[in-house]
């Protein structure tokens, strides 16, 4: 048989023979005096296995110990393995079908956010600003949108339990009277700052008042409820050369005079929290 016919009888292409050749997997058969490579019964015996073996999900390099154990000793070995990978596969896939159920179901409620998938706890919260912030004319303020991708990065990096104390420590501001309007000021008063001198005397004065304003819109459960140790971090300017790389990262996403409204603030919220 020449190659065409040998891919043709065990329902492979040409060009897999040929990769099969080149890792060893199928043995070169002899050539004739044409040239033309001249395929017998065994070849399409052990390709036919390789087939086999690869549609149950077997890799290649699986592929070459099995056929290097002719007792079938192997084989049993890896069909074990297999077996057990797809059942692994089996779990993983019914989790994430779960999860995706929640995220479906909060979508027909309008919990699902531009930046989801989040977690239903925090696409419940964001609904929840959404519904108290629905008659906000205008386009939405820059910080505002930060705001939402920072709590999406903490959903995916932290521990639930962390998530979890978060969300609770911040739910209160929703429920205090004048929240939304509060935490609306904080946002222009930061979306101001984006092209401002720090340097310039009237851009300190509007910073001072925007870290008043950040101040005095984040509860005190903050602070209640949270380690204080990431509050005081940010107070302490952490991010200006020290050692804390994602608060780094955290300040070097703003303007210099927003990043040290934002210090200034949490300066605040720790002197309120220590009378």
């Amino acid at each position: 048989m020449r190659i065409g016919e040998l891919a043709g009888i065990v329902g492979v292409t040409t060009r897999t023979i040929r990769h099969y050749h080149h890792l060893g997997l199928l043995p070169e058969p002899e050539r004739r005096a044409n040239g033309y490579r001249a395929y017998g019964l065994r070849h399409a015996v052990v390709l036919a296995r390789i087939r086999r073996l690869t549609e149950l999900g077997l890799g290649l390099a699986e592929v070459r110990d099995v056929l290097a154990d002719d007792a079938g000793r192997e084989l049993v070995e890896v069909l074990g393995e297999l077996d057990a990978d797809l059942a692994r596969q089996e779990d993983a896939i019914r989790e994430r079908r779960e999860r995706l159920r929640v995220l479906l179901d909060g979508a027909e409620r309008g919990v699902l956010s531009a930046e989801g998938p989040v977690s239903p706890e925090l696409g419940e919260f964001f609904a929840e600003v959404a519904r108290s912030t629905a008659e906000r004319e205008g386009p939405e303020s820059v910080m505002a949108a930060r705001d939402r991708e920072l709590l999406a990065l903490i959903d995916t990096t932290a521990p639930p339990e962390d998530r979890d104390r978060l969300l609770a420590a911040m739910r209160p501001a929703l429920a205090t009277p004048g929240a939304v309007e509060r935490a609306n000021e904080v946002y222009r008063l930061l979306d101001e700052l984006a092209d401002t001198d720090l340097a310039d005397p009237r851009t300190q004065a509007a910073v001072d008042e925007a870290a008043r304003a950040l101040a005095d819109a984040l509860p005190d459960s903050l602070l209640d409820d949270l380690d204080t140790k990431g509050v005081q971090a940010v107070a302490d300017g952490l991010g200006r050369g020290g050692d804390d790389r994602f608060l780094e990262a955290f300040f070097a996403d703003f303007a210099p005079a927003q990043a040290e409204a934002v210090r200034r603030g949490m300066r605040l919220l720790m002197e309120r929290g220590a009378r």
